[in-house]
């Protein structure tokens, strides 16, 4: 709510004064709430061109003014009424009309302006010249022949029509095609077409002109012209002595001198074209200057060209055309003239009643400029007042009154362009009328600035002061400050700044206030801000971002995204690859153009934070560009390109592929890799090979799409550059040398005709090469001795010749098995499973090829138990190399076994060695193939077990234990019955709890210690339960029967054992491994054992360790280690080479090869 109140204000009052935006006499902007004089705000161009493919024109008039203002416009002087033409549009409340393009313009050619009016004055626009364009046409006329002796001048005049500029001459054939021009031909600024001398090809019958007018998109053809040159009389004496050279002279410009003037800003075209023989050329001279920097010559030099001319670019300059016989001169004199500008433009003003008002105009311009003066549309002559006075370029009026406000109108012009200004001058008094709404309410950051704003209009001015919460004084401090538009700023919002404050403003007309509210709000501040990603593309991208506000602002808070300046549109649609979760804006299938600069936006009504993220996509190197073939040579060529985009990933190589036409079309192969920061390699190529060449680049993502391939590349016809490969001797048969290489690819072939040239010679004696010319790969050398070294190299040709000189490769002719065995063949037994045997080495005059290893061949004899014999499979432990030694693991203890040695080479084995007899000591029994409970009592439980299969030894009795297991964290003691007597089978526990769950372990046991455990559970029961089941069941006939049938059932198992065990069983290798562990992870050596247990259960926890058959550290009768010692050999499963125990029905035979060894 506005108050008004009365001049008289609280001495006590601090007063902050702020003037409003204009003093006694200043520039205005009267709010149009004030009475006012009309003020024209938009009006139509200095001229407007008729063109004829616009559908209408419109003529602009828009005016302001308080009362509205009324418009009149005149034509070339003259009344114009567009009401009255019905053809015209027009518009309400406005001074525009619309001319259509109906195709009948002419009449409404002319010059128009138009005027504003209201009670106070009267605005004017400036002249508006509406140009109805003729079309331009040639006329049309009959043009004789243009005929000229051959070497003199001549030209071609055009004569263009008028039209709208610009103009653009094209002198061109009937056919359009262009009239060559060079130093002797060119066309002039007129649009002539000069010739400096005629030569016979000049004649022709079709020069035309063309005119071209850009701006209303038309072009005019003048009639062709015919030109004949006639040749010199060469029989004439009178022609044969005339001398045909001549000294230039100018064909345009005409005279000695010109004069030339033009506007600022246009370009200066200064032209001289000569004729002579020979063709003169032109050179240009500013007198006294050097010409301007800017300038250009263009024309063949007969054209200077200054773009822009300015007033620096006046004077004279000279133009000089010379040959060898002379020179001709022009001089040009340059004024460069400027239409007129404001130096001083008159102004709006408001002022008070009673001052003096000065109404300044003036401009600058060449020529000078003529000011005349108008009030109010008409000249200042012909409104006189008895208080104005004119002074120069200045109109006073002094002690101004009201009636004195007028639009005063100020026009400069001189012959390049007229000036209009329209100042309003408003005398007048008035109390402060504040333009803001009353009650505005302002929201404010805390620690941001606010301003609010008491826009005020008074004559004279008005002094604002602002005060807080019915406060009699004003808001003061080095935070506080009033604007001359009487806004208030409050720098770094403080809490305590919220509250109603007022703006009161005073002049000597009265006064005026409003109130306005402040609140401060919390500031926006976005605590979780987006991080730069490098994203691949094809991916998703997520960019989060969580922003803290003030609570007030839950209803207008948003969180919009940027990227790249640019809010992203987030519609929620199908076809939509943005979303916004929960504050995460989620980029779905990310693609190249998805990468930029992405800012998050938390916004309210008063403040704003942003953060921002660059999300950078990765992508495979964009394939290369622009290959080139260059340095061209017989062997080689250099390929160039220009990296493709690696989209933020470095390239790391470039890969260079080919293809060839002849044997693998289609089908590319890698030639080179170069790094990635290289854009060139050279090629080196094979001969007589059409060649294609692609690259693509790769980088961390992956290999980017291959370039388009160069153009055919044809290597001519040359000798192989290389000779066969991978050359392989062997001997098959002991009489027999195999020779075979890998052939040298089609590609690599250079040319027809392929053949290979073999030579051989033996090594160890002296003898000349053998020779044999091949075409396959591969020959066989017969009649050779028995393994002897020969020397031999392969040589490529073709029909250009022979290939480089080959490299010598040494082999050996054909092996034969080997004529002796090793002898001094002993054993030494490590432990109750493995020994250790040694030999003398074969002597490498018998082995007759190259050494392959030494092989040990066991077999088990019979077992120690009894003395009954049963031959066992035989086993083979392949030691391959030069050895003298090997470790022969997984025997059976307590048993005598017999082995032999022999050697091998790539034939095969040679003969054994004398057989060796041995005797493996004892070891730890089986486990037991049967242990269960036979019967369960309250306090009692009977036990059953069958002996071991393989007692390794003799039995010395059985250690049975036990333990109590109920359904607890806690169990109970380990109990230990030592049964001494090996031929017990079966034993009765007492003394155990009712009810009660128990678990028993079964071990036999020799003299060096127990075997692996067995186990079984079970749970004792009530008597009367136990009785009663006796009582029911025992009796059943059915009952007899099942017990009966169970009892034969074990018989028959026991029996199967035992025929088993005597026989031996078969089991796989991997069951082997299983029982064994794997000897080479166990780190083995020649002189180093190591534990393992085969107990596939352990006491559990709280059983006391109080066997007293325990096996103790070190006595192990199964260790592994050192089995092959340090080459023990496994086969291809990974299983080891050799048997552990002699039960496997056939042979296991295995070899490893060594590096140097020839294979068998």
């Amino acid at each position: 709510m506005r108050l008004q109140r009365s001049s008289g204000l609280p001495a006590t009052l601090i007063v902050v004064t702020c003037f409003c935006a204009f003093h006694a006499t200043t520039a205005i902007d009267i709010p149009l709430e004030v009475e006012q004089l009309p003020t024209i705000t938009a009006q139509s161009p200095s001229s407007i061109i008729a063109f004829p493919f616009e559908e209408s024109f419109s003529m602009t008039c828009e005016a302001k003014g308080n009362p509205e203002p009324e418009f009149r416009w005149t034509k070339n002087g003259q009344e114009f009424d567009p009401f009255q033409d019905p053809r015209l549009m027009k518009e309400e409340n406005s001074g525009t009309f619309v001319i259509p393009n109906n195709g009948n313009l002419t009449e409404y050619q002319g010059t128009y302006r138009c005027s504003a009016s209201n009670k106070l004055g009267t605005a004017i626009s400036k002249e508006i010249e509406f140009i109805v364009p003729n079309v331009p046409k040639f006329p049309k006329e009959t043009l004789d022949p243009v005929v000229v002796e051959e070497g003199q001048p001549f030209t071609l005049k055009c004569d263009p029509p008028q039209g709208v500029p610009p103009l653009q001459i094209y002198w061109m054939t009937i056919n359009l095609q262009h009239i060559e021009q060079d130093e002797r031909v060119s066309t002039g600024l007129n649009g002539d077409l000069y010739f400096s001398h005629a030569v016979e090809k000049d004649s022709r019958r079709d020069y035309c002109c063309f005119a071209a007018f850009p701006t209303i998109r038309t072009i005019v053809q003048k009639n062709a012209m015919s030109v004949i040159v006639k040749a010199r009389d060469k029989d004439s004496p009178e022609s044969a002595n005339a001398i045909l050279e001549r000294k230039p002279s100018l064909m345009t410009p005409s005279g000695a001198r010109s004069e030339i003037q033009l506007v600022k800003g246009e370009d200066l075209k200064l032209e001289c074209i000569a004729q002579g023989i020979p063709t003169p050329e032109v050179e240009w001279v500013k007198m006294g200057h050097q010409l301007p920097e800017k300038a250009t010559k263009e024309n063949h030099g007969k054209l200077l060209n200054i773009p822009g001319a300015e007033q620096g670019d006046s004077g004279k300059y000279m133009c000089k055309a010379k040959n060898p016989l002379g020179e001709d001169v022009h001089y040009f004199t340059v004024t460069v003239e400027e239409p007129p500008e404001w130096l001083s433009e008159p102004e709006s003003q408001l002022s008070m009643i009673g001052s003096d008002v000065l109404v300044k105009c003036s401009a600058s311009g060449t020529p000078e400029p003529t000011t005349t003066w108008r009030v109010n549309g008409v000249p200042l002559q012909e409104s006189p007042a008895a208080n104005r006075r004119v002074f120069d370029d200045t109109i006073i009026l002094h002690n101004a009154k009201a009636s004195d406000s007028a639009v005063y109108q100020c026009e400069a012009s001189n012959r390049h362009g007229t000036l209009l200004s329209n100042a309003n001058i408003m005398i007048m008094n008035l109390q402060p009328m504040i333009l803001t709404k009353e009650g505005e309410d302002y929201s404010a950051v805390e620690g941001k600035g606010v301003m609010m704003h008491c826009k005020v209009f008074s004559s004279p001015p008005s002094t604002i002061t602002w005060s807080k919460d019915n406060s009699s004084e004003s808001v003061e401090g080095p935070r506080f400050t009033v604007h001359d538009n009487g806004s208030l700023e409050i720098y770094s919002v403080e809490k305590g700044d919220t509250g109603q404050y007022m703006c009161l403003a005073k002049n000597t007309e009265g006064s005026s206030a409003i109130d306005a509210t402040l609140y401060v709000k919390d500031p926006t501040r976005i605590a979780v801000a987006p991080e730069g990603q490098q994203i691949l593309i094809g991916t998703t991208a997520q960019l989060s971002c969580l922003a803290e506000y003030d609570e007030s602002f839950s209803n207008d808070f948003e969180l919009l995204w940027e990227k790249d300046d640019m809010e992203i549109a987030l519609n929620f649609t199908e076809n939509s690859r943005y979303f916004l979760d929960d504050g995460v804006l989620h980029i779905i299938n990310v693609s190249h153009r998805d990468q930029g600069v992405y800012t998050c936006v938390a916004k309210t009504p008063v403040d704003q934070d942003t953060a921002s993220a660059l999300l950078m996509v990765l992508d495979v190197p964009d394939a290369p560009q622009s290959l080139v073939l260059s340095d061209h040579n017989r062997k080689s060529v250099k390929l160039k390109w220009i990296p493709g985009d690696d989209h933020n990933s470095s390239t790391t190589e470039f890969i260079i592929e080919y293809e060839e036409s002849k044997w693998e079309p289609g089908n590319w192969k890698e030639l080179l890799r170069v790094p990635g920061n290289h854009n060139s390699a050279v090629l080196k190529l094979h001969g007589h090979v059409d060649y294609r060449f692609r690259v693509y680049g790769v980088n961390a993502v992956g290999a980017g799409p291959p370039s388009e391939s160069t153009e055919t590349y044809t290597t001519p016809l040359r000798a192989p550059d290389k000779n066969p490969e991978n050359i392989k001797i062997e001997g098959h048969l002991p009489h027999e040398m195999n020779i075979n290489w890998e052939p040298l690819r089609p590609i690599e072939q250079n040319g027809p005709g392929l053949e290979y040239k073999l030579s051989y010679r033996r090594q160890d004696v002296e003898e000349d090469w053998k020779e044999h010319t091949v075409k396959r790969h591969s020959f066989v050398v017969r009649n050779t001795p028995t393994f002897v070294p020969y020397e031999i190299k392969i040589q490529a040709k073709n029909h250009q010749g022979w290939g480089p000189e080959p490299t010598i490769v040494t082999g050996y002719s054909g092996e034969d098995f080997p004529s002796a065995a090793p002898f001094d063949v002993a054993v030494e037994v490590r432990n109750s499973s493995v020994v250790r045997v040694t030999w003398t080495r074969v002597h490498r005059d018998k082995m007759n090829g190259h050494l392959g290893g030494y092989r040990i061949n066991w077999w088990r004899l019979r077992s120690l138990v009894d003395s009954k014999k049963s031959h066992g499979d035989k086993h083979t432990l392949t030691i391959p190399g030069d050895r003298n030694h090997g470790t022969v693991p997984g025997l059976t203890p307590f048993s005598e076994y017999s082995l032999i040695v022999m050697t091998f080479n790539g034939r095969g084995n040679g003969p054994g060695s004398h057989p060796v007899n041995f005797k493996t000591p004892e070891g730890v029994p089986e486990k037991n193939p049967v242990f269960r409970v036979t019967e369960v009592q309250r306090h009692s439980v009977s036990l059953a077990w069958a002996p071991p299969l393989e007692p390794n030894g003799i039995l010395t009795g059985y250690l049975l234990e036990y333990q109590l297991i109920n359904d607890t964290e806690e169990v109970g003691p380990v109990q230990t019955v030592d049964i001494s007597n090996p031929d017990t089978t079966k034993w009765v526990l007492r003394g155990l709890e009712p009810v009660s769950k128990y678990k028993f372990y079964l071990r036999s046991c020799t003299s060096v210690g127990c075997g692996p455990v067995v186990s079984e559970e079970c749970t004792t029961i009530l008597e009367t339960s136990l009785a009663s089941i006796h009582g029911g069941i025992s009796t059943q006939g059915w009952f007899i029967g099942l017990m009966c049938a169970i009892a034969l059932l074990t018989l028959i198992v026991l029996v199967a054992c035992f025929v088993n065990r005597n026989k031996g069983g078969k089991y796989s290798v991997k069951e082997k491994e299983d029982l064994h562990p794997d000897v080479e992870s166990q780190g083995m050596n020649d002189d180093t054992f190591c534990e393992y247990s085969d107990n596939d259960e352990k006491p559990l926890k709280g059983s006391q360790h109080s066997l007293s058959r325990e096996i103790k550290a070190g006595d192990s009768g199964d260790s592994l280690v050192d089995y092959g010692d340090e080459d023990g050999q496994f086969n291809e499963d990974g299983s080891f080479i050799g048997e552990y125990a002699g039960r496997k029905e056939k042979r296991a035979s295995a070899e490893i090869k060594g590096s140097a060894q020839t294979p068998a």
